[in-house]
């Protein structure tokens, strides 16, 4: 049997997929490994850039049928697994509530987000990592009994919050939430230098940070976002509607057919740049409004990806050092493709992150962070970059994603997480000693010793 992930460049092939509707059911997949082997990993939409859900040779638990929201309170809110984050959220809205991180994948699914590796700027006072706001979640063990983790266990929670389903299968989980408020959003474009120059004033405005890079034109154009107490006017549907449109069909679909269609790469990344010259014009003077509802930023993805899919990877970088970080990596793609002939057919993506020890595997763990996201149709010669990117990276004091880091080796996580790996590790092998949920993907980044 063979599984994708949602960009399709992935490949699953487990014995069995089992789409489970109770809680009994997963009990029943988890205790019964003569008919279903492991490993047994639990997927939602399955939109991870890694093979952190990969099930070669075991069982495949779909997720999709539990997507009831079961309950919102005034400051919580709870759903099964299989819900997707933009169902919840736009519940929420209905009755003037949102998520305290309103991340852009709307297809991310409440399990998932639940455990596992997000992206978004932080707003002022508040963590960008959805995980973080995770109150309580309820899971079956492998041994098939059913845990519920709760805030009054703060440290369990803090290693459930980055599990990535190794310690049991979620089925539900609660966040918190918080009333529903008017958000400002405008955008800037810098060069390079006039970026250097403005940086402590940028990084000092009590509003989040999102960048978009250009490392060939040396642009940067910054999205600002933040909130007001001005709610006495209906929010501008527009600019997150128009921003989407361009982010999920017709910018990934233009690089596509430049790229399928232009072989000569001088012409195809001409045209791509002057693509990239209408974007930042757009993001200027059109992509902004004073009054807009946080959770437009959500984007509902197609089920199956199509010609306009595309696909990225992330690490995190510490943000005392970004500037230079950032100058090194546009010198990094320059020179890479002088060698190689090869860059990113879409533009880099840029979130400022804070301080956030909520999750284990936090990457701004240590300190305040800022991001650098490539991001591609996926053509040819886009995963030989990543690894490239990857070292590039790890010399930089970066921290990968477990499910958003294509190919990052076990001595970049490593270095990246260091004793934090072995007390996840501790904490696996009691929850799952007969290694019921441990793929090869994280035996490889995860056991000692295994490089």
């Amino acid at each position: 049997m063979e599984k994708r992930n949602w960009f399709g460049d992935l490949l699953s092939h487990p014995k069995e997929v089992v789409t489970v509707h109770s809680v009994d059911d997963i009990v029943r997949v988890l205790t019964d490994s003569s008919k279903y082997p492991s490993p047994v990993r639990a997927t939602g939409s399955n939109h991870s850039t890694t093979r952190c859900a990969v099930a070669n040779e075991g069982t495949n638990i779909d997720m999709t049928g539990m997507n009831k929201i079961v309950s919102i309170g005034s400051d919580t809110v709870t759903a099964q697994a299989g819900a997707l984050y933009i169902d919840v959220a736009k519940e929420l809205e209905k009755q003037g509530l949102q998520f305290y991180v309103n991340v852009e994948l709307g297809n991310l699914s409440i399990g998932s987000a639940a455990c596992g590796g997000t992206k978004d700027s932080s707003m002022p006072g508040e963590w960008g990592q959805v995980a973080s706001y995770v109150a309580g979640m309820k899971l079956v063990l492998p041994s098939g009994e059913v845990l519920e983790v709760t805030e009054a266990q703060p440290d369990l929670l803090q290693i459930m919050r980055s599990s990535y389903g190794l310690l049991g299968v979620i089925f539900e989980a609660t966040f918190r939430i918080r009333p529903l408020q008017s958000m400002a959003v405008y955008h800037e474009t810098f060069d390079l230098e006039d970026f250097a120059q403005s940086l402590p004033a940028i990084f000092g405005k009590p509003e989040a940070i999102m960048m978009y890079l250009w490392p060939f034109d040396n642009k940067i154009t910054i999205e600002f976002r933040k909130y007001h107490d001005r709610n006495d006017r209906a929010p501008s549907r527009f600019v997150w509607w128009a921003r989407n449109i361009v982010w999920k069909n017709f910018s990934p679909l233009f690089a596509f057919l430049v790229t399928k269609l232009v072989p000569i790469k001088g012409l195809r990344y001409f045209i791509l740049d002057t693509f990239g010259i209408l974007l930042r014009f757009s993001m200027n003077y059109i992509l902004r409004s004073p009054h807009t509802s946080p959770t437009d930023q959500i984007i509902r993805y197609p089920e199956k990806s199509g010609m306009s899919r595309y696909t990225f990877s992330i690490w995190a970088f510490p943000e005392k050092s970004f500037l230079q970080t950032l100058r090194d990596y546009f010198q990094f793609c320059r020179a890479y493709y002088r060698s190689n002939r090869y860059r990113c057919n879409m533009l880099n993506v840029g979130y400022r992150i804070a301080q956030d020890q909520q999750s284990l595997f936090s990457y701004s763990f240590h300190e305040p962070v800022v991001s650098i996201d490539p991001v591609s149709t996926g053509d040819p010669g886009w995963k030989e970059f990543l690894l490239a990117y990857n070292e590039f990276c790890s010399d930089h004091g970066g921290v990968p994603l477990f499910n958003q880091s294509y190919g990052i080796t076990q001595g970049q996580a490593r270095k990246a997480f260091g004793d934090r790996l072995n007390t996840f590790e501790e904490t696996r092998k009691r929850y799952d000693p007969q290694n019921r949920l441990f793929n090869h993907y994280f035996q490889e980044l995860l056991s000692i010793g295994s490089e």
